[in-house]
């Protein structure tokens, strides 16, 4: 057994000032078992605890790492960034570096407003929707996580689904009530709920890769179909990109499946592991934001001259050389590896991959919605979750969250945990 003395110390002492002891719920293991570890120090693809274990990791960040952690590039970029100061409240120039980056690599954004997280970017396209269209209604799909605003937060994926509560308390019902949730991959529910609400729905917002509820890929033909109803209703088509945004492809996954959206909203990448978020999309949309138009949004720290920094070396590096090849074939290496594993130890595992995003679920049947993981083995996956640990491999601590690659895994890495799936699957 592994000892983590020192994690388990500073987990109880962090017990007595941070509820839960965490400050995100996902990181208590509370869906798993047993106690988290700590880290002090990444490099590459690796994590070290404050124990000196070491882990390769596949959490990344939940997604920004791409480039994996440390990367001498964003090092660089912030260490020079953060001499001439750390945030100002005032227009700087890597804003605007930032801006064009962004617009450049995805076609369907002609303006775009930087914030802090994807929640704020989730909340605020959502709030923009509904100025533009002046309607009220908003479809999203169960399982898909969009950050905690309170509108968004039913049927939700991420730390909400993970222990089983879904929706959270403190929400009125009343801020709820214009959400209409919807399962994922139904195409003739979408379109039986604006028949119902004739003139009313303002958008459909989705992540076209829904990574929060582990991770499934939209059926043949979908995307396209939600983009045809919206367009005949007069709503707009939003993109949660936080998660898929740069990752899937140079242009996110509205590039990898040729559709696009009115408004998409960004995250992770584009910070290089700082905090930031991002929403934009057509001009005439964007130019209702104030200053210009009547939808307000703010923020302090919006454009942050070190996340931008950070963020612009990310976005610079996978502009580079064969990085999105590389990812995909990583990830291929490694779906093969895990399923021939499985096979071999005659465990029922589902693997969806999308690039360099994937899940196995311990589940013999197809996952293409919130119902189908469900069906997934929880008690299963937490013995499959401790025994890689053990073996120094560290999954996301819930059944339902993506796992991330980046372009510092190496074929070693991969290798390495193949081997050890193949001795946990067996033990199981």
């Amino acid at each position: 057994m592994i000892s983590r003395t020192q994690s388990d110390a500073l987990f109880a002492e962090a017990l007595n000032y941070i509820p839960g002891g965490v400050n995100s719920p996902v990181r208590a293991f509370r869906a798993v078992g047993g106690r988290p570890f700590f880290v002090n120090r990444a490099r590459g693809a690796h994590v070290w605890d404050v124990d000196g274990n070491e882990y390769v990791d596949y959490v990344g960040t939940w997604g920004p790492a791409i480039l994996g952690h440390a990367h001498p590039a964003i090092i660089k970029a912030v260490q020079t960034a953060a001499e001439n100061g750390t945030s100002f409240g005032i227009p700087n120039p890597l804003e605007v570096t930032m801006a064009k980056l962004i617009c450049e690599r995805v076609p369907s954004v002609r303006k775009v407003r930087l914030c802090n997280s994807g929640t704020e970017a989730t909340m605020s396209a959502i709030r923009l929707a509904r100025g533009f269209t002046r309607r009220d209604k908003i479809i999203k799909f169960d399982g898909c996580y969009h950050g905690h605003a309170d509108s968004l937060l039913v049927r939700a994926g991420s730390g909400a689904l993970t222990f089983g509560h879904p929706d959270s308390a403190g929400v009125p019902a009343s801020f709820t009530q214009h959400t209409i949730v919807l399962p994922y991959n139904d195409t003739e529910a979408v379109r039986a709920a604006f028949a119902a609400n004739p003139g009313q729905i303002a958008g459909i917002i989705l992540e076209p890769v829904p990574g929060n509820a582990g991770l499934y890929l939209p059926k043949p033909g979908y995307l396209e179909a939600l983009r045809e109803i919206t367009n005949a209703h007069g709503a707009l088509l939003i993109f949660d990109e936080v998660m898929t945004g740069f990752r899937l492809a140079r242009g996110g996954a509205q590039e990898r499946f040729g559709i696009q959206p009115d408004l998409s909203c960004f995250g992770k990448v584009i910070g290089g592991g700082l905090p930031v978020g991002a929403f934009g999309g057509r001009a005439e949309i964007m130019d209702c934001l104030a200053p210009l138009g009547p939808v307000y949004q703010a923020g302090t720290l919006s454009g942050n001259p070190v996340a931008m920094a950070a963020g612009i070396a990310a976005l610079e590096e996978l502009g580079k050389g064969d990085a999105y090849a590389r990812l995909e074939s990583l990830g291929a290496a490694l779906e093969a590896g895990l399923k021939e594993a499985a096979e071999a130890a005659g465990i029922p595992v589902r693997f969806n991959r999308c690039g360099s995003m994937f899940c196995a679920y311990f589940t013999a049947q197809p996952v293409w919605n919130l119902g189908d993981a469900m069906t997934s083995d929880r008690e299963r996956f937490k013995r499959y979750f401790h025994g890689m640990l053990e073996q120094g491999v560290y999954l996301a601590p819930s059944q339902f969250e993506a796992g991330f690659l980046s372009t510092a895994h190496s074929e070693q890495d991969i290798e390495k945990t193949v081997r050890a799936a193949a001795r946990v699957l067996k033990t199981l």
